[in-house]
């Protein structure tokens, strides 16, 4: 790769005057208002995970930090210094892996981005608009991150392989840009930014594998890392602009001799402004693993023509082969999970989930939802019955379109021995099958409510969120915000 000279800037550079650019012009409208519906998502995702220990514990750490209040923190009457309120508001963001996904880099980028974004609005009484333009530009930034060790022959992130996660890493470098721009630094400045966050960034993801909830908090660590590095840029702090691709850089350091720098500048920078990630996003409507989605939309499909889950006397259910291991292995696991927690992860809970749900409960516009995660539910005799009767395997087609969609192909045998199947190759909220404005404000409403939080206090916060673009501030959104909390 050839170095840069003050005529060839480096990826750092250009991701800065990128960000310039777009804070100095208009998002486009089209990206403006997807923007707004993931900041929906994020705060419907996060208010429904107040009750989980996780977000809990870091907002009591954060409490005895203390600070100058100023910014809003989600579940709390008491605001907080910009970088403590963005680590709370990211770690419930995360909290229940219902967050925003990009693929195939498999990021969660809104979870460390708009937390940070948000909070630094409120500190710096910034427009809404510059919020979603620094919103939109630091998940820009955190997808190319991660689509620079995207393996295609791996079909993984290298991040991942070698044990990192891509979404904290990557997205705090995402989250400083976005903090940056709402700062007002300059070019300079924002790859000073840039550098410094490649410095903080960290998320090891062991507890995948054996346990713990650690996970949870690498957004929030991630949003609070991006705003300290804007902060300290914009005191005089300094960082390398060969941050990304240098001989002891970014990608050097996490990926090492998997790293090529030719991959990296083209997945960093070609395109920029023109050709968005952002637009590539896609939002969750189902509160469990993204693997099994499809099934859950097949088994609504079944049952919306007239499928009797009463008469099934059994259930094959196909997906692409490297999803077996996280939804169907072992079996026996899969079909009688030992928690609400591990129904979430079970393709066979998932497909009888899709086929018994509730029309008239909270979220029923969505297929299954909280409801359907509880430890009671998952102890349900109908639910079990269902679920033993699902075979998982792989699926050719499926298998092909893995990682770019997470298809599955649902066939029901019944009782007179005729077989119906549904074929869901597009996951329902990718940009090919978008939750409209409807759907997100209903998945927002059900997330709500979940926390118990008064209907009018939902409706009124979902209301700002929506008319965020045209707001001189972000006092509007931050004071239905505590508002809904107080509900809660």
């Amino acid at each position: 790769m050839t170095p840069a000279t003050s005529e060839t800037p480096t990826p750092a550079q250009t991701l800065a005057r990128f960000a310039v650019d777009v804070r100095g012009g208009t998002l486009r409208a089209d990206l403006a208002e997807k923007t707004t519906g993931h900041l929906l998502d994020l705060l419907g995702n996060s208010i429904a995970a107040l009750g989980e220990r996780p977000g809990a514990a870091v907002r009591e750490l954060a409490d005895e930090w203390g600070g100058a209040p100023a910014a809003t923190v989600i579940g709390s009457p008491v605001r907080l210094p910009a970088p403590s309120a963005a680590l709370v508001n990211g770690t419930l963001a995360h909290s229940l892996d219902f967050d925003d996904t990009h693929l195939p880099s498999v990021l969660h980028p809104s979870s460390p981005v708009l937390p940070a974004a948000l909070a630094t609005a409120e500190a710096v009484g910034a427009s809404g608009a510059d919020l979603l333009a620094a919103a939109a530009v630091g998940v820009e930034v955190t997808c190319r991150l991660g689509m620079a060790q995207y393996d295609e022959e791996l079909g993984n992130s290298v991040f991942f392989d070698r044990g990192l996660h891509a979404t904290a890493i990557c997205g705090a470098i995402g989250a400083a840009v976005a903090a940056a721009m709402l700062r007002g630094l300059d070019a300079d400045g924002i790859c000073s930014a840039i550098g410094i966050a490649a410095s903080m960034g960290s998320g090891i993801i062991e507890a995948n594998r054996t346990g713990g909830t650690v996970k949870r908090v690498h957004c929030g660590w991630a949003a609070h890392a991006g705003v300290v590095a804007a902060d300290m840029a914009r005191l005089g702090l300094t960082g390398p602009p060969t941050v990304l691709e240098g001989r002891f850089g970014f990608f050097q350091a996490f990926c090492g001799e998997r790293f090529d720098p030719d991959l990296v500048a083209a997945a960093v920078t070609d395109g920029l402004g023109e050709r968005w990630e952002l637009s590539r996003l896609f939002i969750k409507p189902y509160p469990c693993n993204h693997f099994t989605h499809a099934g859950v939309d097949a088994a609504m499909r079944l049952r919306r023509r007239g499928v009797d889950p009463g008469s099934i006397t059994a259930l094959t259910l196909g997906v692409p082969a490297p999803v077996l291991r996280t939804i169907a292995e072992p079996a026996t696991e899969k079909a009688h999970p030992r928690s609400g927690y591990h129904a979430a992860f079970s393709g066979p809970y998932t497909v009888a989930a899709g086929l018994l749900a509730d029309p008239t409960a909270p979220g029923a516009g969505l297929g299954v939802f909280h409801k359907d995660f509880t430890d009671e539910a998952a102890a349900d005799p109908a639910r079990l019955a269902l679920a033993a009767r699902v075979t998982c395997v792989a699926d050719e087609e499926c298998t092909a379109a893995f990682p770019h969609q997470f298809p599955a192909v649902l066939t029901a045998r019944a009782d007179d021995g005729s077989t119906v199947t549904e074929r869901v190759m597009v996951n329902r909220g990718s940009p090919q099958d978008p939750l409209d404005a409807g759907e997100l404000t209903a998945k927002f409403l059900a997330n709500a409510a979940a926390a118990a939080v008064p209907d009018a206090s939902a409706r009124e916060l979902a209301d700002e969120v929506w008319k965020i673009g045209s707001a001189q501030d972000t006092a509007g959104l931050t004071r239905a915000l505590s508002a809904v909390v107080t509900g809660t």
